[in-house]
């Protein structure tokens, strides 16, 4: 049999196919292994398991058992999840990409793996992130062409949805990374309003901007996990019109690349062209002191959360990483609460924008460019770190390829607190851009 690097897997139909019984759930676990076994020596999207295929097995064998009855079996029934490595399993050790030893920052079962399990789905294994998902590194490289990154710092996660290992995989966002590498990948990523999806049981980065996030392939699959992983979710609305979109011009549309704008327009434009009012408003005139902010906050929590770590095993810490423990601790207490004031202050702010220019919907690219070429570098979160600023959901859609083949992404953002009205219209909208 002949592998390529990617492979169809959207979330719901295999889900609805294992629930059924149309498809058996050991005779998933296979296909899946013999998959990693293929493809897992170029891709490296998941922390090396010895016994994955065996353990699979058993953990199948209990699940049937539980739910003999196709009827009765959860929503994520068989599912098979890959889960970023800064994400505690239990059962599996969190090394969060470094070379600090993993007892030092163990800890419970997350949230949301609890509420994964509850829903039938098995833990396919850890994916690579960049070291404490920030901008060092991990080997995983992009399923549309080996040669350039899969973004970060949910490096394998969107790689593995990619390449059809998982059909669902769990990431965290503190700037752009969730949407960034589901862009580079080619696939759906998703990061809910902020504090929506749980994220207790994090190796954090920055708990005031921590989101965890999720990859498919589908938007209907997205809309599966996300009613079971969000606080309160209340179900798709029925979507009586296509929604107002807004195009932010300005300093913050113009950090995206020459091709990716011309791209990008012309998504909006067949948006337009489906019946989608799209409307141009200048907007983030200050991108860079929203950047600037942003970061002055993460950082100084990053310090916050690994000053004891770092100063017994600074000399394990990859230097990008270190870097930002020493900005960090150069904050002041004055510009870290000014920096956490901001975050709620853009968020009103975008909102009375939406609401005094009847936008329903902000549109942008989801990358400065498709993936840069080589591992050295996971690319710009310029475009995603905005709204990740503000708390507020987001989710990109697949939405061509760029001249070199790789893909593009449209990023779609919302109100907060509107996930369920962002994911319905996403629907609409990927059925436009397809």
């Amino acid at each position: 049999m002949i592998y390529t690097l990617l492979h169809r897997a959207p979330l719901l139909e295999t889900v609805e196919a294992l629930r059924s019984g149309r498809l058996g759930l050991h005779a998933y676990v296979d296909q899946v292994c013999d998959r990693i076994d293929q493809v897992e020596p170029t891709l490296q999207t998941l922390l090396p398991e010895p016994d994955r295929r065996r353990r699979l097995h058993a953990e199948a064998d209990r699940l049937s058992a539980a739910y003999p009855n196709p009827a009765r079996r959860p929503p994520l029934f068989g599912a098979l999840v890959g889960v970023k490595d800064v994400i505690h399993v239990d059962g599996f050790v969190t090394r969060a990409g470094t070379a600090v030893p993993p007892e030092a920052f163990a800890g419970p079962e997350a949230t949301c793996i609890r509420q994964l399990r509850s829903a039938g789905a098995l833990v396919l294994g850890k994916t690579v992130t960049t070291e404490f998902a920030y901008f060092e590194p991990g080997p995983t490289r992009n399923p549309h062409n080996p040669a350039h990154t899969p973004g970060g710092s949910s490096s394998g996660s969107a790689a593995a949805v990619a390449a059809g290992l998982a059909t669902l995989a769990l990431g965290t966002q503190t700037m752009g990374s969730v949407i960034r590498p589901a862009a580079f990948c080619g696939v759906v990523g998703f990061k809910p309003s902020l504090g929506r999806i749980e994220t207790q049981g994090l190796v954090y980065f920055s708990r005031a901007m921590d989101h965890v996030g999720l990859f498919t392939q589908d938007v209907a699959g997205m809309a599966l996990a996300a009613g079971v992983l969000c606080r309160g979710w209340r179900g798709l609305p029925a979507q009586r019109r296509l929604p107002a979109v807004g195009v932010p011009v300005g300093p913050y549309l113009e950090q995206a690349e020459p091709a990716a704008l011309a791209a990008f327009w012309a998504q909006v434009e067949r948006l337009a062209a489906g019946g989608v009012t799209v409307r141009e408003v200048p907007a983030l005139a200050d991108i860079a002191q929203i950047a600037r902010r942003h970061r002055t906050l993460v950082f100084a929590e990053f310090a916050q959360e690994h000053g004891a770590l770092y100063d017994r095993y600074r000399s394990l810490y990859r230097p990008r990483t270190a870097e930002i423990v020493e900005l960090g601790r150069r904050v002041t207490p004055m510009e870290l609460a000014e920096a956490r004031a901001s975050a709620s202050k853009l968020r009103h702010e975008i909102e009375l924008l939406m609401s005094r220019t009847g936008v329903d919907l902000w549109a942008t690219p989801a990358a400065r460019g498709p993936a840069p070429l080589g591992l050295e570098s996971t690319g710009d979160p310029a475009m995603n770190l905005p709204w990740t600023h503000a708390g507020l959901p987001a989710i990109t859609l697949p939405a061509g390829r760029a001249e070199n083949g790789l893909p593009l992404g449209l990023q779609l953002v919302a109100r907060f607190g509107e996930d369920e009205a962002l994911l319905g219209w996403a629907q609409e909208l990927a059925g436009l851009l397809a």
